[in-house]
Order: C-alpha cells, then sequence, then structure tokens
C-alpha cells in the first residue's frame, strides 16, 4: 500500500476568546490558502508601503501649486469646496478639487508640512496594489495577484506619482476600484455592484475630470457582453450606473454652475470664468485635438507641440523608461490568454478579466499615443494597474497549461521580448547601472528558453526557472524605481528614474520656486498656471 501523507491544515480553537481568533485569521488569513500567501500579502504592501513613504519629505512641497491650494483649504472651507488657489478665493486651480480635499483633510489633522501632503499620495498607492492583488486574486489565485501587485508597485512612473502631489494617484486609485467593482458585477450579476462602479468613476472625474471617463467604454461593453443577468436587464443595470457616475461627478459641477460668479472664485485654467468650458475644452476634447484655449495648438499629422504622436508614443525617450518596460510582454500574454479562452462560455469570469484589463490598457494607451493636445509622461501611471493585472493574470493562467505549446511559447516570448525592451531601456541611460541590462538580457533570453523547452521537470527546477524569470523582468523597472525614489521631485511635470538621452531628466525647479512664496503665506510673484 502507498504511503501517503496528509498535510493538516491548521484552524484557530474554536473555544479561544474572539480577539485571539480575530489575531490568527489576520495573521494566517483564509484556513483554505496556503500558509505563505497572508505573509507574501503582507509583505507586498509593506514593501510597497516603505518604498512610497521612505524620505517622503525630501521632496518638500512637491508641486507648489497644489501645495499652496492645499494650504489655502486648510485657511478656508470656501477655498477647500472650490479647490482656491488662495485662501481669499481669488482663483481656483484648473481641475476639480476631489485630490486636494484628501490632502487638505490630512493637513488639517496633522498641520500643513510636506508629510502630511504627500503621504495620502503614497497610502493611495498601497491601497491601489491592495485592490490589483485583490482584482486579481480572486479569479485567478493568490500567486497572480502578488505578482500583479509587485508589477504596479515596481513601476517607476508609480513610484514617482504616488510620491507626489498631483490629482493621478487618486484617480488611479478610483478607475482600479471601479474596475474591480465591475469585475464583481460581471461575477454576480448584481446592480450594486455597477452602480458602485458608477460612482467610482464619478470620483475620479471630480480628481482630474474627463481622464476618469476614458475607461467606461471598456467597463460598460465587457458587462454587456459578459453580465450574467438577460440583456434587458444588463443595459437597465448600464444606465443606472450611467446615473450614479451623473449625480457623483455632476453634484459639484451644480453647486459650482449655480453659484453667481461674482459669489466665487475665478475657474482657473478656463478663459471665460466657465467651469463647463474647462471641463469639455482644456481639460477635456482640447487634449485630444490640441485645440486648447490658453495653451497650444496641434501639428496636424505630424503630432503635437507635446511630442509626436503615434502607436510608439509611449516607447520614446520621454515616456518609456516611465511605463513601458512590460508592456510588449503585457501585450503577448493579453492575445494568447483571449485565443485560449475564445470559446469559453459569455459569462466567463476569467475572459471577462482579461477583456477589461486588456481593453483599459489598450483604450488609455491609444488616448496617450495620439492625443495632440497636452500631455506629460506621467499621465502613464493610469496604465501600471493594467499591465500589472495582465502580466500577473496572463502568465499563473498560461503557466497552469505549461503543457501546451502555445503556452510555453506565449510565456518565453513575453519573457524574451521584456528582456530585450528592457535592455533597449537601459541602454538610454548609459551611466545607470551598466551592466543591469548586460544581466537583464541574457538572463531573460535564457530563462525564455528554458520556459518554451522544458514541458516537464521537477517541482523545484520549474519554480527555480519561474523565479529567475521574473526576477530578469522586474530588474530593469524595480531599478528605476528605487532611482525615482532615491531623488527628491519637484515642479509641475517630475519625470521617474534616472536621466536618458533625449528626454528630460527628474522634474525640478521652475513653478515650485515661483510659487513658494505662497506657500510660505505671502505673495511676491505673480501666478502663471502650468499646463498641469
Amino acid at each position: 500500500m502507498e504511503n501517503t501523507r496528509t498535510i493538516p491544515t491548521y484552524r484557530p480553537d474554536s473555544t479561544a476568546p474572539r480577539i485571539r481568533r480575530t489575531i490568527y485569521s489576520l495573521v494566517r488569513g483564509r484556513v483554505q490558502d496556503p500558509a505563505w500567501v497572508r505573509p507574501a500579502l503582507v509583505g507586498l504592501l509593506g514593501v510597497t508601503a516603505l518604498l512610497y513613504l521612505w524620505n517622503l519629505a525630501a521632496s518638500g512641497w512637491a508641486n507648489a501649486y497644489y501645495s499652496a491650494a492645499v494650504l489655502a483649504g486648510t485657511k478656508s472651507w470656501a477655498a477647500f469646496f472650490f479647490g482656491s488657489l488662495d485662501a481669499s478665493n481669488f482663483i481656483t486651480v484648473d481641475k476639480a478639487p476631489a485630490s486636494l480635499w484628501v490632502m487638505e483633510i490630512s493637513a488639517r489633522l496633522f498641520g500643513f508640512n510636506a508629510w502630511s501632503v504627500l503621504a495620502p499620495q503614497a497610502l493611495e498607492g498601497v491601497a491601489t496594489v491592495a485592490i490589483v492583488y485583490l482584482a486579481v486574486r480572486r479569479w485567478f489565485g493568490p500567486a497572480a495577484g502578488v505578482l500583479a501587485g509587485g508589477v504596479v508597485a515596481l513601476t517607476p512612473v508609480a513610484g514617482l506619482m504616488f510620491r507626489f502631489n498631483n490629482p493621478d494617484a487618486l484617480l488611479v486609485l478610483l478607475m482600479t476600484a471601479a474596475t474591480y467593482a465591475t469585475l464583481r458585477a460581471i461575477e454576480n450579476g448584481r446592480t450594486r455592484w455597477l452602480v458602485l462602479a458608477g460612482a467610482l468613476i464619478g470620483g475620479g472625474f471630480l480628481a482630474k475630470e474627463l481622464q476618469a471617463f476614458i475607461i467606461i467604454p471598456v467597463l460598460a461593453g465587457v458587462y454587456l457582453f459578459a453580465g450574467p443577468p438577460s440583456l434587458g436587464r444588463r443595459i437597465g443595470q448600464v444606465l443606472a450606473a450611467a446615473a450614479a457616475v451623473i449625480v457623483s461627478s455632476g453634484w459639484w459641477i451644480a453647486a459650482v454652475e449655480l453659484i453667481p460668479s461674482a459669489s466665487r472664485p475665478y475657474i482657473g485654467g478656463s478663459q471665460n470664468n466657465d467651469l463647463i468650458s474647462l471641463i469639455f475644452g482644456y481639460n477635456g476634447f482640447g487634449r485630444l485635438t490640441g485645440n486648447e484655449s490658453g495653451s497650444v495648438g496641434g501639428l496636424g499629422a505630424l503630432g503635437s507641440r507635446w511630442g509626436f504622436t503615434g502607436w510608439n508614443r509611449l516607447f520614446n525617450p520621454q515616456f518609456g523608461g516611465q511605463i513601458s518596460w512590460l508592456i510588449p510582454g503585457a501585450v503577448i500574454l493579453l492575445g494568447t490568454s483571449l485565443l485560449l479562452t475564445w470559446r469559453r462560455p459569455r459569462t466567463d469570469m476569467v475572459r471577462s478579466a482579461f477583456l477589461i484589463w486588456g481593453g483599459s490598457l489598450l483604450l488609455t494607451g491609444a488616448v496617450f499615443s495620439f492625443a495632440q493636445g497636452i500631455i506629460h509622461p506621467y499621465y502613464t501611471v493610469a496604465l501600471a494597474p493594467a499591465i500589472g493585472a495582465l502580466v500577473g493574470m496572463g502568465s499563473v493562467y498560461l503557466w497552469q497549461r505549461r503543457s501546451e505549446l502555445v503556452a510555453r511559447l506565449a510565456l518565453g516570448g513575453a519573457v524574451a521580448a521584456t528582456a530585450i525592451w528592457g535592455y533597449v531601456l537601459l541602454d538610454r541611460s548609459v551611466t545607470f547601472v551598466p551592466e543591469l541590462r548586460t544581466a537583464v538580457l541574457v538572463i531573460g533570453l535564457i530563462t525564455a528558453v528554458l520556459i518554451i523547452a522544458v514541458s516537464h521537470a521537477s517541482r523545484k527546477a520549474v519554480l527555480a526557472i519561474a523565479a529567475v524569470a521574473v526576477m530578469a523582468v522586474l530588474a530593469g523597472p524595480a531599478a528605476y524605481t528605487f532611482s525615482t525614489v532615491a531623488t527628491a521631485h519637484t515642479g509641475a511635470i517630475p519625470s521617474a528614474g534616472p536621466a536618458v538621452a533625449a528626454a528630460n531628466g527628474p522634474g525640478g525647479g521652475g513653478l515650485a520656486d515661483l510659487l513658494a512664496p505662497a506657500v510660505a503665506g505671502s505673495w511676491t510673484a505673480p501666478i502663471r498656471r502650468p499646463p498641469l
């Protein structure tokens, strides 16, 4: 008779005090999980928090334009509500004020200082990583969730913007949460999850206006296709979610529009003191067409003054090192996973997750690539959750099917493409750890070949190959992220990573020097609104 060994499942003593059982559950996690799951999650969130909070005050007021508005909001509730740049409510910032509200509440509670202004962004980053973990882990397992969260945490532009006081941190958090809520709606067909997604998108609008609406076609389209209820009910649920978007984003617009212009501050960024024209012009469709009053025009088919447009914009020297490290691999994993799941039932959650995260990446990436108006490389932080989710989901899904040649080819191809592209990106910073680019290329290509060639091997050998492959593809972005965290960033247009040939280095100076007197409490220079 063959000897078998049963690994015991450890459960807390049901007779123990409730507080002891609660602590046990927090430390151990769910009883059906392997023992490594909860420590891995705690480690992921702990390292992320350390990465985003470490030496945070080194950046001082970061973007002093927004820091000045935070100071104003701590001195006047009217300035708080409108997002005014000054406590006397003369003029607002050129965005809706939700991201300022978070910082202003923090500054009112803990005093106005660099930590109270910047720490909320760091915590929003940790929360984003946690939601990506939850969203991926629920349908693909804890290993996929940890990998997805780790990719987000180690994305260079995430290491920049979750330590900076521009509106993007709150926007990304709310959009990630909206994506998770939509996936839950697809899972169980409940209207409340879809309405929650709409409310979160509306909150994202109050952080950075129309950019929050980019993923609406993806979320609505995938739910209409894959939601479990009948088509008529799905349409009604999407309309209810649309109403939630309108209410959650429109209440502040209505309040500002109903207040006479003489009784409120001037709408910053507008040419006529009109919030609607700001939303749909300078901060809206003007970003796509380049027709932005008070800004610059586009250059037609060639692109815009903000850089040449086209499919490769995210890979150029200005954008590439910020976000594009894992995009080639993510696209390979997405395409192969959709190919393997295409014949599944309409409501299949695995395919739905790939459609939502993949659609968000492709649509948002296309908008950033072809927009002729104002755009800066740090905007691409909005792509980090989708890239992380696709890498985590696709890697684990295909790894579980590695007995099939197509799965091994996709995994090996993703690792090889990522290693090659990582070499190119690292080569743009020739003085930055020069040995790293060669190591990434060589190790990445070797592990890619091993993944394709080895269909059957011992468990330890397989895990070793997988671990080395993950380290190879994450080494480049991790190095850029650590460089970003170790560097103080100020000004209106910060940049992640070391200096790159033919690109701007880390942001600094400029507007911070101009607005520093305002943060200190006195105005000695005129306000010039930057193109944020």
